[in-house]
């Protein structure tokens, strides 16, 4: 007769490793394996070393009244009196100084409008006319002449308040300019298909300095004898042309990514091509290149600093006007350039975290 069985009980197994939380995003991302523990314990080492050398210049040793002679103590870190002393002039440039109040004015307004572009609750019919509303009201308060307002010539505008015009204006142009020429690159007509090719080659194949420097000093000799168009004008058309160009290629991958049953199916249906491309194409190819798009406004936005070279000086400029004429905080200027990349990663950074939203918002769709 065979021995009853032995009940044998299975071996425990190890708890599941979690796979969210903060704990477990350090072990996957910090020291997922070998190679990846040690760059952790590398960078961490090396900011170890530079932190506290940092907090102690920027913090601890600074200096903070707008005195240079304290500042040339023995001992003292960073003086950022310097921007106390010339911030008036980092952020409003040569806009004269007993007129400041339009310029902030101006620049709380244009902060307002982008910041409310992007909740989705304006996002109804008569945000266009807020913005025309806004615009009209920037620039009656830089320019005035209007109102009892003084005036105030272009070349005197600079700072904060002009970086935010180029970027905003630029980027609201281009964007229709980009769609029209992505859509014009995939005519089966060869002459828009042409016309766009050679404006896209062409404005790609030179860099920014360049056609600004057409826009502000060649364009002028081409004009009628005493027509002229403000420098103002002819630099953000010069920035809005050269966004377009790169933004259509964005724009164009975007479309390229579309199945081509989709515009055949539509065809089936009787849609237009004007209809299959704003009910069928353009939503989904506009989702798929959010980032793409966003990294070019944040270059447009930064890429403003180079209306120097034709004597408007936005922030940048306005930095390098403000230290350079005095000689007392000339030696500083590395504390101005920190405080206005301060002033730059905090508009790129939040243009970055609205870009994330999007992203998530137009994949809801996708989400299974």
């Amino acid at each position: 007769m065979d021995a009853p069985a032995t009940f044998q009980p299975i071996p425990a197994r190890p708890a599941p490793v979690r796979t969210d939380g903060p704990i477990a995003w350090v072990r996957i991302n910090l020291f997922g394996d070998l190679r990846t523990t040690a760059g952790t314990l590398i960078m961490g080492a090396l900011l170890l070393w530079f932190v506290p050398q940092f907090l102690n210049w920027a913090l601890f040793t600074a200096a903070w009244r707008p005195n240079a002679d304290a500042c040339r103590l023995e001992g003292v870190g960073a003086c950022w009196g310097v921007v106390a002393e010339k911030y008036r002039l980092i952020i409003f440039g040569r806009y004269p100084f007993e007129q400041q109040w339009r310029p902030l004015v101006a620049t709380l307004l244009m902060t307002a409008l982008l910041v409310a572009s992007c909740i989705r609750v304006f996002w109804r019919s008569w945000l266009a006319l807020l913005w025309a509303a806004v615009l009209a009201a920037f620039f009656i308060l830089m320019y005035g002449n209007v109102l009892g307002l003084t005036r105030v010539e272009t070349d005197r505008w600079g700072g904060l308040p002009l970086t935010l015009l180029l970027a905003s204006l630029s980027i609201a142009f281009a964007f229709p300019i980009a769609l029209l020429v992505a859509l014009g690159r995939r005519s089966s007509l060869p002459a828009i298909r042409s016309v766009c090719t050679v404006y896209v080659e062409l404005v790609r194949g030179v860099p920014l300095i360049s056609v600004l420097f057409m826009a502000s000093f060649m364009f002028p000799l081409f004009m009628p004898q005493g027509l002229t168009i403000d420098v103002l004008i002819r630099v953000l058309v010069g920035i809005t042309l050269f966004a377009g160009a790169y933004m259509a290629e964005v724009i164009r991958g975007g479309l390229q990514s579309i199945p081509k049953g989709q515009i055949e199916a539509a065809a089936t249906l009787g849609l237009s091509y004007w209809q299959t491309q704003r009910k069928i194409v353009l939503p989904q190819a506009l989702a798929t290149v959010v980032p793409g798009l966003m990294n070019n406004f944040i270059a447009i936005f930064k890429d403003t600093s180079l209306v120097t070279i034709v004597s408007l000086y936005e922030l940048t400029g306005s930095l390098g006007l403000a230290l350079n004429s005095d000689a007392d905080w000339r030696p500083y200027k590395i504390e101005g350039y920190l405080f206005i990349a301060m002033i730059y990663f905090t508009f790129c950074f939040a243009m970055s975290r609205y870009s994330q939203w999007v992203e998530k918002q137009v994949n809801k769709g996708k989400a299974r």
